[in-house]
């Protein structure tokens, strides 16, 4: 079976939303204004890692006291506020002090630049990694972050590649959003589902799942897919996530 044909038939049937439970992706359907989207996405992605009812309950934490009003809640609350209302937090590599940091990186976002995607924007002349290097920087004032990787160490950058996927794309699954981001100018968010499904389609023969091994992958589907390339991303890592689906699906079709 060609490989763009194999693709297109597990868009079809697995790029649906009834699919996403449990995905932290799932809290960015509760907010319609895109303010409170992308900062909802940012911190649903962001702490992505791990067993994924960890994840899902400390997104549950993290969104609680924001009753439903994320870009209100960040804009007029201090890095002292955010450590004393989130003391205690743990995730994994992650502590209160990490989310204080990063949400004050969120407010200093609003308050310049009076959205993540107007920030986003203002890096749009530089290249695809800077434009990262730059986004992360301004959040982390400049520190390294689990968080929010940079690619300048390698990673890469899988939950922040997700997370701009879930707000520049638009279909049954990602709600998007963000409307002048190009979705051709996307990166493959690259875990290990997705490191081993191209591996399977001979998109990549590289063992490490770093940063030059998703732009790798990312140019061989952009030549499936020129104007979106992360387009097939949920459907194949449906495979390797969801108990009752499996990668046998995607060898025995890409064998024929």
């Amino acid at each position: 079976m060609k490989t763009q044909q194999l693709l297109d038939g597990l868009y079809i049937k697995l790029n649906r939303r009834d699919f996403v439970d449990p995905d932290p992706l799932m809290f960015l359907y509760d907010f319609k204004d895109v303010k409170d989207r992308e900062i909802v996405g940012l911190i649903s992605s962001s702490v992505a890692y791990g067993r994924v009812a960890q994840i899902l309950k400390s997104v549950k934490k993290l969104l609680k006291p924001m009753n439903g009003q994320p870009f209100e809640f960040i804009k007029h609350s201090s890095e002292t506020e955010f450590l004393k209302t989130f003391k205690g937090f743990k995730h994994r590599f992650t502590n209160d002090e990490d989310i204080a940091r990063l949400f004050s990186g969120i407010k200093r976002a609003v308050n310049e630049y009076d959205s993540l995607e107007n920030l986003f924007l203002s890096q749009m002349n530089l290249t695809t990694t800077d434009r990262l290097v730059s986004f992360t920087d301004f959040l982390n004032s400049g520190k390294q972050s689990y968080l929010l990787p940079s690619p300048l160490k390698g990673s890469a950058c899988k939950r922040l590649n997700l997370y701009l996927k879930w707000m520049v794309r638009s279909d049954n699954v990602d709600p998007g959003g963000w409307k002048k981001v190009d979705p051709a100018d996307l990166i493959i968010p690259l875990d290990t589902h997705m490191h081993r499904a191209s591996k399977i389609l001979g998109f990549t023969k590289r063992k490490a799942a770093n940063w030059k091994t998703a732009i790798e992958i990312t140019e061989k589907f952009r030549k499936i897919s020129p104007k979106d390339p992360t387009k097939y991303d949920f459907a194949l890592t449906r495979l390797g996530i969801r108990q009752e689906m499996s990668f046998d699906e995607l060898i025995d079709n890409i064998s024929i």
